[in-house]
């Protein structure tokens, strides 16, 4: 349990610091999450999605997996979005990559990596094939791995678009954006792929 200390020793630090500076701060937070953002994210702990875009908590609610997908048969992703459209009325779902993704490195590089997440990463690999004369033309290894983060972001707006969630959101005359960004590591500069959708 003394490792868990430092993790307790935090979030008594975190909440003096709120309440210093809103005393109601949690007794607004827990009456009702009203988020208008849907956020679908990586997994890597460099990309906190709160934090990147300097939101406090309970103005975006989010689902992080490996490599940031958009799977139509994931219960787990289709549940999240069914929630976040159907219930929260969320009016924005961003897909936010990122480079020097884990998950799209080894689906270019065809890593040896045995069990689910194997299987996880074959969605990668198919985007890697889609466009495989466009990114083997591409000289530098950066370069090709930064282009398949970008085109793995468009993909999945791509797959939410297909979302039954979605499509419902639509038909019942929800006002529901889907945005595709991706986010640099390196500058900490989140970038706008220009993929927005707002309808069928």
């Amino acid at each position: 349990m003394e490792e868990l200390q430092k993790l307790f020793k935090g979030n008594q630090k975190w909440v003096e610091e709120i309440t210093s500076s809103d005393p109601d701060f949690f007794k607004r937070l827990a009456k009702q999450q009203k988020p208008e953002i849907l956020w679908v994210g990586c997994s890597d702990s460099r990309v906190p999605a709160n934090q990147i875009i300097n939101m406090p908590s309970g103005e975006v609610f989010v689902h992080r997996n490996i490599a940031n997908q958009v799977v139509i048969n994931d219960v787990n992703c289709q549940s999240v979005i069914q929630y976040a459209v159907e219930f929260l009325k969320v009016k924005h779902i961003i897909v936010c990559g990122h480079y020097g993704c884990g998950g799209v490195i080894a689906s270019l590089e065809e890593a040896e990596i045995d069990g689910v997440i194997s299987e996880w990463l074959v969605h990668i690999k198919s985007i890697y094939q889609e466009y495989k004369s466009e990114i083997d033309a591409i000289e530098s290894k950066q370069q090709k791995l930064n282009r398949l983060c970008e085109l793995n972001v468009i993909k999945q707006v791509k797959n939410l678009k297909q979302s039954a969630p979605v499509i419902k959101g639509w038909d019942e005359g929800q006002s529901l954006k889907l945005h595709g960004c991706i986010y640099n590591i390196e500058d900490g500069i989140l970038r706008d792929l220009k993929i927005s959708i707002s309808g069928p």
